[in-house]
């Protein structure tokens, strides 16, 4: 996955589960050569899913809760731990930097260095964890947890995999980590905010059609307020699922705790008219279902506009492996 330059768009980049569904703990890590208003040198944040619980950036020098479960439920031995721990990722971010530049051959300019590492538990129970880094706004290299290796992205990072694999030991704290350490914290952060982590709210439809090109119609299936964020929206003709043909946006946050997302599809109505709309979610012991009617049909309760309170969460993304110098 491409390390975006300087932003992550959330809604896109996070799983949340409910229950004993999935979970995902991250942290991104961004460190820029030449840091401005409102842009600090160095940022961190943490998310549980989707839920951002704490941050740190090098003008403030200082870790501090983001959610509320997570304000109630760490001391202040937690947040000075994790600042110290910070402060000292922030030290390494500049000779990282004018390393990778002098990789380049780059002489100055604007540059981000940026890494994103965590760990996830599956549906079935499952493990999994990553480490990935990125220069400019490019993948530079990640680690395979399976294999203790690292990954290069390109004939520069060829450097530093050469480097990191000639200290076996390494890349097997770093599984150990990603196995154990993060799992286990991971596990503790849900059962913290279980109250907003662990919710399910069903989703609410509305299905509509216009006119398209050369006499077609364009069929919107319009699915909202629903929590957590993994959803399956598919067309249905005469009751087969077309997944081919449905066209599927992102599953974007509503700017309320909820998501929304919509699923389209072109047809002729002059040929075939029984099109319907299945939604499943882990919220319903059974999918939804809408059938599409000439002018539109709303199976929501409380019906309210799609976009009604749209945001899109940008934040600044990060990362420098623990006391690692590239």
């Amino acid at each position: 996955m491409e390390l975006l330059v300087l932003l992550l768009l959330l809604g896109a980049a996070a799983s949340p589960g409910g229950g004993s569904g999935p979970h995902v703990l991250r942290y991104f890590y961004t460190g820029v050569s030449e840091p401005g208003p409102g842009l600090p040198q160095f940022i961190t944040v943490g998310y549980v899913d989707d839920q951002l619980f704490m941050d740190y950036d090098s003008e403030r020098r200082s870790a501090e809760p983001r959610a509320e479960w997570m304000a109630r439920s760490e001391g202040p031995q937690y947040w000075q731990r994790e600042t110290q721990n910070l402060q000292g990722e922030q030290a390494t971010f500049p000779p990282n930097l004018n390393t990778l530049r002098g990789r380049y051959n780059q002489s100055g300019g604007f540059h981000t260095l940026q890494v994103m590492y965590g760990c996830e538990r599956r549906e079935d129970g499952s493990t999994g964890g990553f480490f990935q880094y990125g220069y400019d706004g490019r993948d530079y290299i990640s680690f395979d947890k399976d294999h203790e290796t690292w990954v290069a992205a390109d004939d520069a990072a060829q450097v530093s995999k050469r480097k990191w694999e000639a200290d076996r030991s390494m890349a097997q704290r770093y599984r150990i980590y990603l196995e154990q350490e993060c799992i286990e914290w991971l596990g503790k952060y849900v059962e913290y905010g279980k109250e907003t982590l662990q919710r399910r709210e069903p989703p609410q439809m509305n299905v509509s059609d216009q006119p398209s090109r050369n006499g077609l119609t364009t069929l919107s299936c319009c699915v909202h307020g629903f929590y957590p964020r993994n959803v399956a929206v598919v067309w249905l003709k005469k009751g087969v699922a077309v997944p081919q043909e449905t066209n599927r946006g992102d599953v974007l946050p509503s700017g309320d705790g909820t998501y929304q997302t919509r699923a389209t599809i072109e047809i002729d109505p002059s040929r075939e008219t029984d099109y319907t709309c299945r939604v499943e979610h882990p919220s319903m012991a059974e999918d939804l279902r809408v059938p599409w009617g000439k002018g539109g049909i709303d199976s929501g309760v409380g019906r309210r506009s799609f976009w009604e309170g749209y945001e899109m969460f940008f934040f600044l993304i990060t990362i420098i492996i623990k006391t690692l110098l590239i």
